[in-house]
């Protein structure tokens, strides 16, 4: 039988309803089904599915490479389909972001990084901050009252170099020249991006306060255009010198980790060292020659937790990772893991839990080759229990301080330390960046790489063209704080990589910006995905909060009592249950926490990749 042509005059929608529902039986007057027939499939443009989210979470089976920009995604891409693995891709793109991210991270920065090695089965934290100079002693800064975050006097040493070099010597496959490639060409000219050049244009006031800042990033004065090749000739310079030296290493010694350390002390031990010692003493540093050249980053076991089934690995007490760790095994004493996600109650808990971790990571944490640490008690399951106890119906308003001393047994060693807010005015701080990466076999990569940022005004060290650190900034001046400064001492950075394993297998790893922020924003997403089970993106995507309730970690120490931040997709009733309990809510926009979160892992069930970017801060994802 010949079929009918469709009538004459319908719509599209009427058309579709008219082919799938019998239009053509009607019109050659066969007996048409009534009851039985199916409804007319949806439109090819309103297709929707029913976990839609902002952005798609990508899947595949080689890799995955996830990070604050697209140029950091793209190196550690063409590293990977080079034959890298997720180490070397992991190094590439954070080279890759010290070029581009300048923003946030600069090449004399901090890079605090956690690796899962899949052929050794073995979790391992690179600790990636550089420590106070040999004259950085607290009288430096007794009549300031406060150690700045800006220029000469700002930096740890830099420990972003050393910290990559022992990435790819532990577990890369690649050279420093190969990894260093994308991120040389980036410096000789990259297609410069709008949120970078409204940075460029707000900070151009407080850069002039250094000229060799100022003459790299505003040359000839000029603000440099979205759009517009950017160059950084002095940083491309460095970088071939330090690629150069480990190229020429190898060819001499076959023996590739014996090249990267060629290279690595290319930087530290070579000319590039002198020349930024020179400026720095110049220019009323602090920082030395001898600094650079003693300079040695380590290699640690992960400080770790279990909760919900999972184990969280992070770094040490030297960081506030292991505040993450208490939070955990606080919420999940207090029963989280039986609340709605995203209620009152959930919300309520979550924030508490928070407040009393890390009003212990401000009265306990420090570098723990200097500062003694009550480490066991902090995270264990009975300590935990005990501070859940705190958490009542009402948000608590003061600053409650644990006694882990108690439970560590023996006399407490040190004298009380109460954290306090200095006063004197703020000054700006700015922010960091996060790269996560996983491959085909299993290896992960989580590092987040911060300081040498624009933000307060840039210094660059002589014409090396490497931005200098901004951690000093975190350490106190209070002789009673674990965190006081010292000579060869590490700040209790915020900069906090971390890493999930499930029954001994790589899960996740999982980092973002955020200061202070950072591992809070990171338990938003975990119980969401640990515990209840909710797809990556879809956890990364839900609305969060954020406490300013304890001390924060950089120049004044401020704290917001209270405060608690909160995206106004929370529906307003939880809002309002919230606020009758006592918290002093800041509502924000619909995704208006400051955070990016990017993380990449391993399917259990399957063994395939997955990975997934924050739309908050315009975070990156990329890989099959």
């Amino acid at each position: 039988m010949k079929t009918q042509d469709p009538p004459a005059g319908l719509s599209r929608r009427a058309l579709g309803a008219w082919a799938v529902g019998g239009g053509a039986a009607m019109v050659a007057g066969l007996p048409q089904a009534t009851a039985q027939t199916p409804p007319p499939p949806p439109e090819p443009t309103r297709l929707k599915s029913a976990g839609e989210t902002l952005r798609p979470e990508i899947v595949g089976n080689f890799g995955i490479v996830a990070a604050g920009r697209h140029y950091a995604v793209a190196a550690g891409t063409r590293i990977l389909m080079a034959g890298g693995n997720a180490t070397d891709a992991g190094v590439a793109a954070v080279f890759a972001a010290a070029v581009t991210e300048i923003s946030h991270f600069g090449f004399g920065g901090e890079a605090p990084t956690i690796i899962y090695d899949s052929g050794t089965k073995d979790v391992t934290v690179i600790n990636g901050q550089g420590t106070a100079p040999a004259l950085a002693t607290p009288d430096k800064f007794a009549q300031l009252g406060m150690i700045p975050g800006n220029g000469p006097m700002g930096g740890t040493i830099p420990a972003m170099v050393d910290a990559m070099a022992r990435a790819l010597q532990l577990n890369g496959t690649m050279t420093l020249d190969q990894v260093m490639q994308p991120a040389i060409e980036l410096a000789d000219g990259f297609v410069m991006y709008n949120f970078l050049a409204e940075v460029f244009v707000s900070q151009q006031k407080a850069t002039a306060k250094y000229k060799t800042a100022y003459d790299t990033y505003y040359p000839g004065g000029t603000l440099p255009r979205v759009g517009e090749i950017f160059r950084q000739p002095n940083l491309a310079r460095t970088m071939r010198v330090i690629a150069a030296a480990d190229k020429t290493a190898l060819a001499r010694t076959k023996d590739r980790k014996a090249a990267i350390q060629a290279g690595r002390d290319a930087f530290y031990k070579g000319d590039i060292a002198r020349r930024i010692g020179a400026a720095m003493e110049a220019d009323g540093g602090l920082m030395r020659y001898g600094d650079l050249a003693d300079y040695r980053g380590k290699l640690e076991a992960p400080v770790t937790t279990d909760v919900f089934g999972y184990t969280i690995c992070k770094g040490g007490f030297w960081s506030q990772g292991p505040a993450l760790l208490i939070a955990l095994n606080i919420a999940e004493a207090a029963g989280i893991g039986a609340m709605e996600p995203g209620s009152e109650a959930y919300l309520h808990t979550l924030a508490e839990s928070i407040k009393l971790a890390f009003d212990d990571r401000n009265a306990y944490f420090g570098d723990p080759d200097f500062a003694k640490v009550p480490a066991k008690a902090l995270l264990s399951k009975a300590y935990a229990a005990e501070r859940a106890k705190l958490i009542g119906p009402r948000a608590s308003l003061e600053h409650r301080y644990g006694d882990p001393w108690a439970m560590e047994g023996g006399k407490r060693p040190t004298p009380a330390f109460t954290p306090h807010m200095l006063k004197k005015p703020p000054i700006p701080t700015a922010d960091t960046t996060a790269i996560e990466v996983v491959d085909r076999h299993g290896n992960l990569f989580s590092c987040t790489p911060s300081s040498g940022w624009m933000l307060g005004g840039a210094y660059i060290a002589g014409d090396t063209g490497v931005p200098m650190s901004n951690r000093m900034t975190v350490f106190d001046l209070d002789p009673e704080s674990p965190n006081v400064l010292a000579p060869g001492k590490r700040p209790r950075t915020t900069l906090s990589p971390s890493m999930v394993m499930k029954d001994g297998a790589p899960y996740l790893s999982i980092g973002t910006p955020g200061g202070d922020n950072q591992d809070q924003q990171i338990m938003n997403v975990l119980l969401r995905v640990l515990a209840f089970g909710q797809p990556l993106q879809a956890a990364i995507e839900a609305p969060r909060i954020n406490s300013s309730h304890f001390h924060g970690s950089f120049a004044i120490k401020k704290d917001e009592p209270g405060v608690l931040e909160i995206e106004d997709r929370v529906p307003q009733a939880v809002r309002d249950g919230l606020a009758a309990r006592g918290h002093k809510l800041d509502v924000l926009g619909p995704f208006g926490v400051s955070t990016g979160i990017v993380a990449a892992g391993v399917v259990p069930e399957t063994g395939t990749l997955r990975g997934a970017a924050d739309v908050r801060r315009e975070r990156y994802v990329f890989g099959w």
